[in-house]
């Protein structure tokens, strides 16, 4: 088993023979963002048995992004996300993708590995004031081991019961601008969800790639500390779980299932 980070929320999990990527950004700038640390992708992330989309806002569902895959590649995405999204419908039929919406407790078989969907708390709507409210949710992606991408997420009463056992936690510790909004975990809140979880390892995500435009200078250490201060937190709270901050486009081998 092993976890590629990409930047941002995007990783690619091998697992059973099966590549799986979640919430893919493969862009130098979009909206009033831009990419700060790392290269854009190359085309082998683009390479995926199946793609995880966990929430509706731009950089998790990126429909310039999504126009990389191959034909015939899977999208796993929140339940009413093609009503929300009617342009994600017809990118699917131009490229050739497959869709299946999902809420939390649904499976999708996918070669050797079982994705279940569970549920996150964050707001899901594609726009912050659009209508159509369509769930956030994390996933589990169980093959020879069980990695739990969070997506975007709060903490949330019963949340290890919601995930349940796993080995792997990939979990958001920052974002993309000096404030995080409601539903968000920051490094110290990330620490939390690890002693809740238990799992044997967990790697950093969502932070530290992109920035919005002539903001350089403003609460610089909320786009370079977060990964950091995550290890702090986690020695802390949860002495037991092996935290891995990758780089841009480095990959770790996690130990598998206990």
């Amino acid at each position: 088993m092993e976890v590629t980070w990409w930047g941002h929320a995007t990783c690619t999990i091998e697992d059973a023979g099966v590549r799986v990527l979640t919430d893919p950004l493969f862009a130098r700038r979009f909206a009033h963002l831009r990419r700060r640390r790392g290269e854009v992708p190359p085309p082998e992330a683009a390479v995926a048995d199946a793609v995880l989309i966990s929430h509706l806002h731009s950089d998790h569902l990126h429909l310039p992004s999504l126009a990389r895959l191959a034909p015939g590649t899977l999208l796993i995405v929140p339940l009413g996300t093609e009503g929300a999204v009617p342009a994600l419908r017809r990118l699917r039929r131009a490229r050739g993708l497959r869709v299946a919406e999902v809420a939390p407790g649904d499976e999708v078989r996918v070669g050797g590995v079982l994705v279940r969907a569970v549920t996150a708390l964050h707001d899901g709507r594609r726009l912050p004031v659009g209508p159509h409210r369509v769930p956030a949710l994390g996933f589990v992606v169980e093959g020879g081991a069980r990695t739990y991408f969070a997506g975007d997420t709060g903490l949330f009463d019963g949340m290890a019961d919601a995930v349940g056992p796993v080995d792997v936690a990939l979990l958001p510790v920052g974002g993309w601008g000096p404030r995080l909004g409601l539903h968000h975990l920051n490094a110290a809140r990330a620490a939390q969800a690890l002693a809740m979880l238990a799992p044997r390892a967990a790697v950093p995500v969502h932070y530290g790639t992109y920035w919005p435009i002539g903001m350089d200078g403003v609460r610089p250490h909320e786009f370079h500390a977060p990964g950091d201060e995550f290890v702090r937190h986690a020695a802390r709270l949860a002495p037991e779980v092996a935290v891995h901050v990758l780089g841009h486009g480095e990959c770790v081998r996690p130990e598998a299932r206990r």
